[in-house]
């Protein structure tokens, strides 16, 4: 009985890629005598996956640094977010009543959208008083729809740089239409993407969301708790959300984290409170 065990459990940058074997073969010499960084296929092999992940680690902090940014805040929440203003025209032109409930549920959420975006607006009217760009905290997201358009979105609006790391995925996520002109960033590794998120974090600001978030979110918590990473600002915005979908006291009573690991957490409900932690943390001017 042959066993039935995967060879991979990832989806490859060949599948990404659509490259088939014969491609990746390079039998002839016009494949042969390509300068391998110019070789789409000799990069997408397995045995060049370190070269992947230190170009997707490398290109984002070479561009970074050329544009002055060194301090960034790192923003999270849900992709299906949207404005109030469209929650709204959803909710005048639903005719069923499950795209009546689908409005309202936007309707719920767009207070998320719309303090996200106020949040956005609030740090680059900061950085408009900053003439170093030592002393400026830039907008940083996944650079998609939802919660990361909106706090994306109010920066841009208000004049300063906003920056998006994007990632590959089965259904394509598109750079939202408010990110700085090269400071757009596409991965295909989660991981190097995370690192980014988190290499010039001062804080971290998650409005509620799924899977992703919590993934990002307990990321960065973990890397605080284990001393992987200094402590700054974690910032949850809604605390009736995050302690309905995560039972934070039913944890400390089990004994499977400590008071220590829940002082790194702060509960807003606002834009002006998510600003006031960063704001006193760092004794900003």
């Amino acid at each position: 009985m042959s066993s039935k065990l995967p060879v991979n459990n990832s989806q490859t940058i060949t599948d990404f890629l659509n490259l088939h074997h014969n491609q990746m073969a390079e039998d002839n010499s016009a494949d042969s005598y390509k300068f391998a960084f110019e070789d789409e296929a000799f990069l997408a092999r397995r045995e060049t996956l370190g070269l992947r992940f230190q170009l997707e680690l490398l290109k984002p902090e070479i561009l970074l640094h050329e544009r002055g940014i060194e301090h960034t805040i790192t923003v999270f929440g849900s992709t299906r977010f949207v404005s109030s203003e469209v929650a709204q025209e959803m909710r005048r032109v639903a005719k069923t009543p499950q795209a009546v409930a689908q409005a309202d549920r936007a309707l719920l959420h767009s207070k998320y959208y719309d303090s996200a975006r106020e949040f956005g607006t609030l740090v680059a009217n900061y950085n408009a008083t900053q003439k170093e760009d030592r002393n400026k905290l830039h907008i940083a997201t996944g650079g998609g729809p939802g919660i990361m358009e909106a706090v994306n979105r109010g920066a841009f609006e208000a004049g300063d740089k906003s920056i998006g790391f994007n990632i590959s995925l089965p259904k394509e996520q598109y750079p939202n239409p408010y990110l700085t002109a090269g400071l757009s960033f596409r991965f295909h590794y989660f991981a190097l993407r995370k690192m980014h998120f988190m290499l010039r974090a001062r804080a971290i600001l998650a409005y509620p969301g799924g899977f992703g978030s919590f993934d990002e979110l307990f990321e960065v918590l973990t890397l605080m708790q284990t001393k992987k990473a200094i402590r700054f600002p974690v910032i949850l915005v809604g605390q009736d959300f995050w302690c309905e979908v995560i039972n934070f006291k039913k944890m400390l009573e089990h004994g499977v984290i400590e008071q220590a690991d829940m002082d790194l957490i702060h509960f807003v409900e606002t834009a002006e409170e998510a600003w006031a932690v960063i704001n006193k943390w760092y004794q900003l001017a």
